[in-house]
């Protein structure tokens, strides 16, 4: 029996067949769902069947994307272009057997439209936004001293929400505190702080275990122990301030360490508005995001002398290259490296003034 739109039919067969393949390889069903909208959205623009596709529909896609009102970065538009040969790939494949089922069918055969002369190179290891940075010290100190006085502020006023402020407070200075992800803090439970032997002074808080550590294609979350760092042992106070006196007004049931009034975990886009929020009453620039705290702590690191190993390890970096993105030294530091090497050369405290 032929089915009554076969076209349609032999298309929908190719979609969920590279599913299958990529569930196979240990893909998330998120990143899959995504991958195929991607390539839905090519085949809906080009208004032809993969088999009838031709390079040019990929240049002329991706003019598309960059003449936008908001033109597509460079990464997302390299994004496409990948989604779009891994689907070829796929289809030209022998052992799938596509190119005979669509001679047969159609008289036609899908091919590979994404060459290295019609799409994105990828010259830089870092794509993103120039203006996203760290922080700078005087932007972190009035940040987290303008999440502390919102506490205040709630609590002069009478209103509702002091014990909600307190929370966020605690979470933006966790983040940095340990170089977290949005999805690493969210995830964290009770039970993933934990002492460190090696540092007794931190009590119960000298590691957290990161559980949603960001893996890679298919890898599933990744594991990983940051240490609290005697520079930012301040943080623990903090945290037992909260665990101890404030978590307990929100819950008394051992589980998730930041949960809302409604009893379920804070989310990605609240700690965003949040963020945001304090943002721009500091009047801080608005490409910054709270991503903006995991590269000040990165910085802070290197600035303070640990080793790029021990700032990979802590930050769940699976490659040097990675960590070196996020740092962006202060001119204080600089200074300090380049008086150090006068004195150095030259010898004497004063040096600098050689």
């Amino acid at each position: 029996m032929r089915p009554l739109d076969e076209k349609q039919f032999v298309y929908d067969a190719m979609l969920a067949g590279w599913s299958d393949q990529q569930s196979s390889r240990g893909l998330a069903a998120s990143t899959i769902r995504s991958r195929v909208l991607t390539v839905r959205r090519f085949e809906a623009f080009t208004a032809k069947y993969p088999w009838d596709w031709s390079a040019t529909d990929v240049e002329d896609y991706t003019t598309r994307l960059k003449s936008r009102t908001r033109p597509a970065s460079r990464s997302t538009i390299r994004a496409f272009q990948t989604i779009v040969r891994l689907f070829c790939d796929y289809l030209c494949d022998g052992r799938y057997e596509w190119v005979m089922e669509c001679e047969r069918r159609f008289g036609r055969a899908p091919q590979q439209v994404c060459h290295e002369w019609n799409t994105t190179a990828h010259l830089v290891d870092y794509e993103g936004r120039a203006q996203r940075r760290a922080l700078t010290y005087d932007e972190l100190e009035r940040f987290l001293a303008a999440a502390d006085a919102r506490v205040e502020s709630i609590l002069a006023q009478g209103r509702k929400g002091a014990l909600a402020a307190l929370r966020d407070a605690q979470i933006f200075k966790t983040i940095y505190a340990y170089g977290l992800r949005r999805a690493e803090v969210v995830g964290l439970d009770l039970a993933d702080l934990r002492p460190n032997g090696a540092a007794p002074r931190f009590g119960r808080f000298g590691a957290v275990e990161v559980r949603w550590g960001k893996g890679a294609n298919g890898s599933g979350p990744r594991r990983r122990t940051v240490l609290t760092v005697p520079e930012l042992g301040w943080v623990t106070e903090g945290l037992a301030q909260w665990v101890d006196h404030a978590r307990p007004r929100f819950t008394s049931e051992a589980g998730m360490l930041w949960p809302t009034e409604r009893g379920s975990r804070v989310s990605l886009r609240y700690i965003d508005l949040r963020f945001a929020a304090l943002r721009d009453q500091l009047g801080l620039p608005p490409e910054l995001s709270v991503h903006a705290l995991r590269h000040t702590y990165v910085t802070n690191l290197i600035e303070w002398g640990y080793t790029e190993k021990f700032v990979q390890d802590q930050v769940g970096h699976a490659y040097a290259s990675t960590t070196a993105i996020y740092t962006s030294l202060g001119d204080d530091y600089k200074t300090r490296m380049v008086t150090r090497a006068l004195a150095r050369i030259y010898g004497g405290n004063d040096a600098h003034s050689r």
